[in-house]
């Protein structure tokens, strides 16, 4: 189990994706696991043939313990030599000793201190006082097997066979800077490296990457496909809490006669989540504001939407506008969109927005963000709300897509709640519920007439932004959704 980082000492294999016998490849990913932050997958360093999956799928294991091994010279693993290894001058009539085994991961890691260590993608490694070992010359890299060979052949009585060449050197990158590569289209042999030793990090992907998004970017085209996932073995599905509805639960399996509790474990997502509603609550003052506001002017706007060109293939929904919303009131008062730095004692002003947006899963709540949704356009950002909440019901969400979050909403209004008192997401400065659209009684114009009306609740950390500017900030976002045309006025 690789070191996670973040303070996570242990994680839960969720799936196994490979089984003893199967040809594995670098990069491959081999099994599902849990930590405290998200579910995530893990990928092998090795090319080579599973041996031995060392825990069953729903162990909890702790970071350093082998879970797996690979046979990295051949289909068939070999028995180590249980006395100790002949030498050249061992007798011509002894049998020949077995072909030595490949080194297995642990024995690889004894051999290189230190070296590519299989990573969570999203995460790093700790650090630790030893350094790689450098890379050595070509002829250098041939020389150890060259010389395993010669003895290997001695052994067995034939003359030493000549030294294949050396294979091309390959470009030095962790696992998971390898799949990102492979997901952005990135080929390593052109990437410049800039970390310790020659090895590739992830921020030179991201800027070998950079052009060709940027021609992509002025070139829009439909968004792809996501690829299916494959089949996990847990059955719930994730169900974001947004305004595209929430996934079917499964049906419980139906109690013994005479069970009265359930005990489950707390572990995982559930645990970091409690831990970090229990310490933002007990160390951010919270204040939390209500509005009700007629949005019926919002909800003709959306259905205009969905017939407009534009917007063609995206989801359009109350959701995408009250994020608008949300984001026109924060520009209007910048100083709501901030950070409480206790060791600095500073207030860090972003400026930058990082919608986050809470999603319910049978595993606990997760607040993925959009990242820099203050420059999307509108259907830039209705794209990103798709992806994310299909991302969250897939159970695919990664650590990186929940780090960075400045402000969140909160969609409550979907399980038929009018509204609540959220708690800030850790390190953040605001969180807006949204509670359910329905038909009530206004009165519009002098008369009363059905109107659809919602309430809506800003929770806020007084340390950082006192009642005039929380004030302002949920009444810019009530006026936006009663006029949506302040969309364009206010830009």
């Amino acid at each position: 189990m690789p070191d996670v980082g973040e303070g996570l000492t242990e994680a839960e294999i969720l799936k196994w994706y490979v089984q003893p016998g199967d040809t594995v490849t670098d990069g491959q990913v081999v099994c599902e696991v849990e930590t405290a932050k998200a579910a995530v997958e893990l990928p092998c360093p090795f090319d080579g043939v599973v041996h031995e999956l060392r825990f069953p799928e729903g162990t909890t294991v702790d970071v350093g313990e082998v879970i797996i091994s690979v046979n990295v010279g051949g289909d068939e693993p070999a028995a180590a030599p249980e006395a100790p290894a002949a030498t050249p001058q061992a007798p011509a009539a002894e049998a020949a000793p077995a072909p030595v085994a490949a080194p297995a991961p642990a024995a690889e890691a004894e051999a290189e201190p230190q070296g590519r260590q299989p990573v969570l993608v999203g995460y790093g490694v700790a650090v630790s006082s030893t350094k790689r070992r450098p890379r050595k010359q070509a002829t250098a890299t041939g020389a150890a097997p060259a010389a395993l060979a010669a003895v290997q052949s001695e052994l067995n009585g034939n003359a030493p066979a000549p030294a294949a060449p050396a294979p091309q050197a390959r470009p030095l990158a962790k696992p998971p800077v390898r799949k990102l590569a492979k997901d952005l289209g990135v080929d390593l042999a052109t990437v410049t490296p800039s970390g310790p030793d020659g090895i590739i990090t992830r921020d030179d992907v991201h800027q070998a990457a950079a052009p060709a998004q940027a021609q992509a970017a002025q070139a829009p085209a439909p968004a792809p496909a996501r690829p299916e996932a494959p089949a996990a073995p847990q059955a719930p599905s994730t169900a974001a809490a947004t305004s595209a509805g929430t996934a079917a639960a499964p049906a419980p399996e139906p109690l013994a006669a005479g069970v009265r509790e359930t005990r489950v474990p707390i572990k995982g997502v559930r645990k970091a989540t409690a831990a970090a509603m229990v310490g933002s609550a007990f160390t951010a003052p919270h204040v939390t504001e209500f509005v009700t506001v007629d949005v019926t002017r919002t909800m003709r706007l959306v259905e205009e939407l969905k017939g407009d060109k534009d917007m063609a293939g995206l989801r359009v929904n109350p959701l995408l506008l009250i994020a608008k919303a949300l984001l026109v009131a924060i520009r209007r008062n910048p100083d709501v969109n901030a950070s409480w730095d206790e060791a600095a004692q500073e207030i860090v002003l972003k400026h930058y927005v990082n919608l986050g947006i809470a999603a319910a899963t049978p595993r606990g709540l997760i607040v993925p963000n959009i990242k820099d949704a203050h420059a999307k356009t509108l259907p830039e950002l209705a794209r990103a709300l798709g992806e994310l909440v299909a991302t969250a019901r897939e159970g695919r969400t990664t650590p990186a897509a929940m780090q960075g979050g400045t402000v969140t909403i909160t969609n409550v209004g979907v399980f038929g709640v009018d509204t609540g008192t959220p708690i800030l997401n850790p390190g953040e400065s605001a969180i807006l519920a949204v509670g359910a659209i329905k038909l009530q009684p206004w009165v519009h114009k002098g008369k009363v007439k059905p109107r659809h009306v919602t309430t809506l609740a800003l929770s806020f950390d007084h340390r950082l932004v006192d009642g005039e500017l929380g004030s302002k900030v949920l009444a810019d976002i009530a006026a936006v959704l009663e006029q949506p045309k302040r969309l364009i006025t206010w830009a």
